[in-house]
């Protein structure tokens, strides 16, 4: 495997911003975005759970109502892409059950093998006081792939906390789900004349944020 050169992944997570201005005539190309959902379907969690859902959304009518329910922003309709990332809620044994399943086709083994694993990840699930609150610190954990792919593509991308989770589940049908919105992130490529893309990347101190013990 040929491996991609440290001062390129620098130089891109240099270059990469929160976009707030997105050029609507130009789309991601279909390969580079089966690059972007793969990062997501790729995505670590803990025990392999995968507590979440991503939804793309490409309708335009429902990329602009959702623009309401995101504080006005225009990314969410004016981006090439938006992901709507969101969190199982109420995990319970049937989770479990399907992610033993999964493991045991995917590795060719009896789900007999994984009886000490199971016994272990239930016990979490059992104890666990705020499982939601867990699932969620995880659609974290797959957005921060989606976005570091992206930069390493040359791809703009937005993350936003700023929605009113409610509409967006009713928008896209999530309501009794199962699921809910957690977070959004746009993608696509900005506009020249988005003021911030110029601007001097703001962060702490080497020395203020890593600790050598």
């Amino acid at each position: 495997m040929q491996p991609i050169l440290k001062e390129n992944i620098i130089t891109q997570l240099q270059w990469r911003y929160a976009t707030k201005k997105y050029d609507p005539t130009k789309k991601i190309p279909a390969e580079e975005w089966e690059v972007l959902e793969k990062s997501l379907i790729l995505a670590p969690s803990s025990f392999g759970m995968e507590p979440w859902k991503f939804f793309v959304v490409t309708h335009p009518e429902i990329r602009i109502h959702l623009v309401g329910a995101c504080w006005n922003q225009a990314q969410v309709a004016d981006a090439s892409h938006l992901v709507v990332l969101s969190a199982k809620r109420n995990i319970s044994l049937s989770d479990i059950n399907a992610l033993i399943e999964r493991t045991a086709e995917i590795r060719n083994i009896s789900p007999t093998l994984l009886e000490g694993f199971k016994s272990m990840v239930s016990e979490f699930i059992n104890t666990h006081p705020a499982l939601d609150e867990w699932a969620t610190r995880q659609v974290y954990i797959a957005l921060g792939q989606f976005l570091t792919t992206a930069a390493l593509l040359g791809i703009d991308t937005t993350p936003m906390e700023g929605f009113h989770p409610g509409q967006v589940d009713e928008l896209l049908g999530l309501t009794n789900s199962g699921y809910g919105a957690v977070l959004l992130c746009a993608a696509g490529y900005r506009q020249a004349d988005d003021k911030y893309a110029d601007l001097a990347k703001v962060r702490r101190k080497r020395e203020d944020v890593i600790v050598h013990i």
